[in-house]
Order: structure tokens, then sequence, then C-alpha cells
């Protein structure tokens, strides 16, 4: 039996799956902490992963490993291959000037749209290589080489010094603000006005199948995948399929043949695992959402849900904005949440239970309509994340969504893909070995378009008082 290994390297924690590499099933697995902060040493991220690799008993006896890592975090490269400044995280948002200033230098979202199909925000790491010249030049002058976090943990698993080694696979490096998705190259001038006029070395893009290198014990290492995309190979999505993830935030993601070019920004055109795009939205907004109502009605989980199924659809005309946090689907980085709707008669506990789990939903519907609108139609939905553990979640989805949901038994699923991704490595096939996922459980139900046109009507208020 031959084994392979997949690696998720998120913000919170490395994880490690050493899988069979025919039929996906996992024999081992193991998992270490990430330090918090915005702003990481990476040498963090290698001693978690010899940690969790340790605890998953070991890659000495495994024929691949490939690597999925949180995306577009800046990792910067003297030329010696050693790190010039603690990398720089996706959440963090110091460079979100420099993302206003890049936008209206190449002529504004549309520009940005066109040429690589994600407009920059302080997430993107080209953003944050602007921050980088303009608060730290010496750093910025320093800086040989810049890569990501997957990519940096691919290298440092070949043993190599050279940064020249580095590779990177699409799904990553469309994340960058410097390469399109669309026809897989990168833009280097976008690289140059990030860094206003400097061009350091970028790693060399591998095939969804080629092989980046091989380990120090000569294991073939896999081109590696952003966790979006490494998900989605994990569940196995083709086109036509749409994921939601309801974790921290809401994740929208659909497989398709057809690049984005969203000028409002808020569609991000990312490349997936397998050669296809990943068109993607973000919100600012999700599970706590439900756990905040909780806490407000003072009960646990379980009562939530009970009390949101035993409302009615529509939760008697209230309905709830949940831009808690901001928002930034739509851009609303001010918004607040709101309560709309409230009488003497529907201001009761169920009704406002249900109206927080159809309001989240209708959040999540927003984004998908945005997807659908840059060509990207959504056949089948899959659910996963903190957020599906809900029963009242997984059973009002559909009526919100418009078509039925899939939820599929909580597992790794970013360090699934990524194993998958090394078994197809070394498998030399065409299409990624066809594991199968756990059992999936399916939910229908009638569509209740009256309470996505309350929603959008109460949603139209939030946006008028910006």
């Amino acid at each position: 039996m031959a084994l392979v290994a997949g690696i998720d390297s998120s913000t919170q924690s490395c994880k490690v799956l050493i899988c069979d590499a025919d039929t996906g099933e996992t024999v081992r697995s193991g998992s270490a902490p990430h330090p918090g902060g915005t702003e990481v040493d990476p040498a963090a991220w290698w001693a978690a992963l010899g940690d969790a690799a340790a605890a998953a008993g070991g890659l000495d006896d495994v024929a691949a490993v490939s690597v999925g890592a949180q995306q577009h975090g800046m990792v910067c490269l003297n030329g010696a291959g050693n790190i010039v400044r603690d990398a720089l995280l996706w959440n963090d948002t110091r460079s979100s000037r420099a993302a206003e200033a890049l936008v209206e230098e190449l002529g504004g979202p549309g520009q940005w749209a066109d040429r690589i199909g994600v407009v920059p925000v302080a997430a993107i790491t080209a953003t944050k290589l602007r921050w980088l010249v303009d608060a730290e030049p010496k750093n910025a002058d320093a800086t040989a080489a810049v890569c990501l976090p997957h990519d940096w943990l691919t290298w440092r698993l070949s043993g190599s010094s050279d940064v020249s080694d580095i590779r990177t696979d699409r799904s990553d490096a469309s994340g960058t603000g410097y390469f399109a998705a669309e026809d897989g190259e990168y833009q280097p001038d976008l690289l140059e006005l990030a860094m206003r006029g400097r061009r350091p070395l970028v790693p060399p893009v591998v095939g969804p199948s080629e092989a980046a290198g091989r380990t120090t014990t000569g294991a073939v290492l896999g081109p590696g995948a952003g966790d979006n995309a490494a998900a989605a190979l994990g569940l196995g999505v083709g086109p036509g399929d749409c994921v939601v993830s309801l974790g921290t935030s809401g994740v929208v993601s659909a497989v398709g043949d057809t690049a984005p070019h969203d000028a409002e920004g808020l569609v991000a055109g990312f490349a997936d695992a397998t050669g296809r795009q990943l068109p993607l939205v973000c919100t600012l907004n999700g599970a706590p959402v439900l756990a905040a109502v909780a806490k407000m009605l003072g009960v646990e989980f379980d009562e939530f849900d009970r009390l949101a199924l035993s409302a009615p659809a529509g939760a008697e005309g209230l309905s709830l904005v949940p831009y808690f946090d901001g928002e930034r689907s739509p851009n609303l980085p001010d918004a607040a949440g709101a309560l709309h709707g409230v009488t003497t008669r529907n201001l009761l506990a169920a009704n406002v239970a249900r109206a927080a789990v159809e309001g989240l939903l209708a959040s999540i519907q927003f984004c998908v309509e945005k997807i659908s609108n840059q060509g990207v139609d959504a056949g089948r939905v899959i659910l996963i994340g903190g957020g599906a553990r809900s029963e009242a979640v997984r059973r009002i989805a559909p009526a919100i969504l418009g078509v039925p949901v899939h939820v599929p038994s909580p597992a790794e699923y970013v360090a699934l893909g990524a194993a998958r991704q090394a078994a197809w490595t070394i498998s030399g096939g065409d299409e990624p070995p066809a594991w199968t996922v756990g059992e999936t459980a399916s939910f229908t139900a009638d569509p209740t378009p009256d309470v996505l046109d309350r929603y959008r009507t109460a949603q139209s208020l939030t946006l008028g008082q910006r």
C-alpha cells in the first residue's frame, strides 16, 4: 500500500494526514498549533509541521507529500534564502491604504478586474508588498524573492536553500495580485507597481499534478495549493459545484471554466487545483452570527436550533442583516447588524433565532448570485464548516439558496485535498484519483423567495446608510 501525506498549514494550526494513495483512507494523523497574531515568523510554521508530522508517525514511509496552506501571506527572502522579516498573514489589515492606492494607480477597480480578475484588498499579497516598500524600505531592498506560505513550506521540505528552487501553483498564485488565473501568467508590471519598481524573484508555477521537487527523504513533492482550492479537491467538487463554508467568515466558491472579471471586486478570480477556475466571494460574518444571537437569547446551540425550526419561514416578518462586524461582501466595513420588521406580535425568541439563520443564509445567497453573474452557475451546493453542524442551518439552507444542499461528514478537507494531490502527482493520470468522501447528508426544502425579497429590502436600507 502506497502512502501519501497531505499537510494543511492554516492560520491556527498545522494538520497532517497520512492516506492510502489508492483509496484516500486516512491511516494516521497529527496536528500542532500555530502562534496567534497576523504577523508570524515562518519558522513557527516549520516547527509546527515537524511536530504534526511526528504526531502522525513521521513522513519517512510516504511516497509523496503536498502542502495546502493559508493564502496571500507575504514571505520575503533575501538572496541567501533567509527570512527578511516576519510574514504578514492574509488577515493583517495594515495594508488597507496601500490597497486603495494600488487600485487608483492602475486606473480603478475595472482595470484590475480586466487584468487579473482580482481587485486588491488588504488581504492580497501585492498590497502587503506596497506596505513593505513604504513602511520598511530597507527590508524591501533586501527582498530577493517573494513567496507564499505553502511555497515556502514545500521548499523547506526539499532541503534546498536556493530561492530559485521555490515553486508554486495556480491556485495560490492567483491570490497574489500579480498573477492572472485566466491565462495562468504572472503580470510582472503589477509586481513592479506594488514594489515601486523593484522586481524580486517569484516562484515558477507548476501544473496541477506536476512535481515540485523531492523531500530530503526522496518523497515526491506535489505542487501544493491554497486552502480553498485544496478543500475543493478534498471534497471532490467539479464544474457546477458550489462550496459554502460557514466558519468565522462565510466563503462561497464554485468550480467552473469561466474566469470572472468583477469590477465591484466582490468576486475574486482565483484558480482551483485542477486547472479550472475557482471564483470566490468572502463575507466577514459567518457562524459567529448564530453564536451571538444564541448568547443574546440565553440558550445553547441545540435550543437555538429548536427555536429557529419552530418558527415559520420568514420569522413572521423579521429580517436580520448580519453585518455584525462590518461587511466585505458588499463592502461595508463600518456597517452594523440590523433587525428589521419588528412588531409587538413577532418579537419572539423563536422568530429572532429563525431570522438569524435566514439572514446569514441570505447573505450567502448574495454571494452565490454574484458568482452566478460572472457566468458560473451553481447546480449543487456543498455546505461545510462549523456552521454546517447547525440543524437549523442545514434544513433552512435549501429554502434560502433554492437548491438541494449536501453536507458531507466533517473532515480535514484541506489536508485531504493536499493528500489527494500528492497521490495524483505520483499516479501520472490525467485526473486526480477517484477518492470517495465520507457519508453525505442531503437536504431539500421548498424555496422561500419572499424571505429573500424581504432580506434584500432590509439590506438596501443598510446600503443606503453608508
